[in-house]
């Protein structure tokens, strides 16, 4: 299985259609119910549905997704002598759900093939496909300029050098992955002018993000989301709110968080907790959506990005 434990729930819909060649003469007997296995139509639209709730039991690599809705339609086509079979499943989950719609049509077809072969011996599935799928989000295309990003890691005592910092790098190497360039950290201390100080040299040298680790939480010292205020032109809450709700299925301090994120001209600034894991948590949380925020700031419009 792949591993969708840092990937946030979005709403997935997928449909998929199957197709049953049949003779012409065993429509007739459909529409009489002259079958030896009646009502097949009905019997094979809740063999679909059931299937989708089962798709995980049958395809080993899938996972156990918590479905919203199924719906199986089957459609007799006489002119095109075929059996038409759709189904559609929506869940507001983690990872996709095209699996579901094509077993669910799938079975649907097998359902129909098993009731109608007493009577119709020359029948097939011609075609199982998905017909189209929605939801998720992917990191926009690569852009034609390589985006530049600032670490500011506020910390007393890595700036005393009594303790090492491993959140610096841990933010650099997760911001280079997801294709920003970014020098080595800035270390400043617990202290309000130093961290604007900081962040308005980051963006007057250019810096299209810029991210701050530390001084986040309530104590005395925690004093990021105050220096910011000082520096931001405007604020994006919706940024904060998206990480303490993401951070929060993790540990329920992140209900603490006191961060902040903003803009200051063409820079986004971003203010993340200090642990190492919490910043890459973050970082991951940020990555479809970064691209896109960075091309809003630079009046790039709203066009919408990559869904899967």
């Amino acid at each position: 299985m792949i591993d969708i434990s840092a990937k946030f729930p979005t709403l997935r819909r997928a449909s998929a259609r199957a197709e049953l060649a049949v003779q012409a003469t065993t429509f007739a007997r459909i529409a009489s119910n002259d079958l030896p296995k009646q009502d097949p139509l009905i019997v094979a639209r809740w063999a679909g549905i059931q299937a989708a709730k089962r798709t995980s039991e049958l395809i080993p690599a899938c996972h156990q997704v918590p479905l919203d809705w199924v719906e199986v339609h089957c459609t007799c086509v006489p002119d095109e002598h075929v059996i038409i079979v759709r189904a559609t499943a929506v869940a507001d989950y983690k990872t996709g759900v095209e699996m579901e719609a094509l077993v669910a049509a799938t079975i649907a077809a097998l359902t129909l093939y098993d009731m109608l072969k007493p009577v119709d011996q020359s029948m097939y599935i011609r075609t199982v496909r998905l017909e189209e799928k929605h939801g998720g989000l992917h990191p926009s295309p690569s852009p034609t300029r390589r985006p530049a990003a600032c670490v500011i890691v506020i910390s007393d005592s890595v700036l005393a050098g009594s303790r090492a910092d491993r959140t610096g790098p841990a933010a650099r190497a997760a911001l280079e992955a997801q294709g920003f360039s970014c020098g080595p950290p800035v270390v400043v201390g617990n202290n309000p002018p130093a961290i604007a100080g900081a962040v308005r040299s980051a963006c007057d040298l250019g810096a299209d993000l810029v991210i701050t680790c530390g001084g986040t939480g309530l104590g005395p010292r925690d004093l990021t989301a105050s220096a910011l205020r000082s520096v931001l032109e405007r604020e994006t809450p919706g940024i904060a709110e998206w990480l303490r709700a993401y951070s929060r299925h993790r540990t329920p301090r992140a209900v603490l968080s006191n961060g902040i994120a903003g803009l200051r001209a063409g820079t986004l600034i971003i203010a993340l907790p200090g642990s190492p894991r919490a910043v890459t948590e973050c970082l991951t949380a940020l990555a479809p959506v970064l691209p896109h925020a960075l091309d809003m700031v630079r009046g790039e419009g709203h066009g919408e990005h990559n869904h899967d």
